[in-house]
């Protein structure tokens, strides 16, 4: 999927083994950015290095975004631990500030939703910081609707806003 604003061209497309490096770096810096540093968030999770061979399993997928070539941002899906098999996850969305306020986080949120949708998901679920209003914002765009506590079993207790969809 591309987009073009004015001269800078926007890809979305599936991971690859050699995006693994700039992926971790941008979760590691955007989880800094928002203070979601330690045990707790996502930014410890032990599949930060190896994206690619973490969502290549049915039922997942795994996206970056580019910007001119260069990769600026990530998510993707797989399986809500811990809950049935008809609830997934959306994983690790993360950009670079560059891309932020363009649009794409709504087009790679859309490609997302479709990919669990297509792995026969009924719902998806996804654990944010109360401090990322800009994400709520985009979530509540889509339907996802505020849960009083979180579902499954993610290893991210330090999240403090869970919110949930239907497919």
């Amino acid at each position: 999927m591309t987009q073009y604003d004015d001269t800078r061209a926007i890809t979305i497309r599936q991971i690859e083994a050699a995006d693994n490096a700039e992926v971790a770096g941008i979760i590691r810096l955007v989880m800094t950015e928002f203070e979601a540093v330690g045990c707790g968030y996502s930014i410890s999770d032990s599949e930060v290095d190896d994206m690619h061979n973490a969502y290549a399993p049915a039922g997942s997928a795994f996206f970056v975004v580019e910007l001119d070539g260069q990769v600026y941002g990530c998510g993707g899906l797989g399986p809500l631990r811990g809950a049935d098999d008809d609830t997934c996850e959306l994983r690790k969305m993360y950009f670079k500030s560059e891309l932020r306020g363009l649009g794409v986080g709504a087009q790679l949120l859309e490609l997302c939703l479709e990919e669990a949708h297509k792995a026969g998901y009924r719902r998806c679920y996804l654990e944010t910081k109360d401090n990322m209003q800009q994400a709520q914002h985009l979530y509540g765009k889509f339907g996802f609707e505020y849960l009083d506590q979180p579902m499954g079993d993610t290893g991210h207790n330090k999240c403090g806003t869970w919110m949930v969809r239907e497919l």
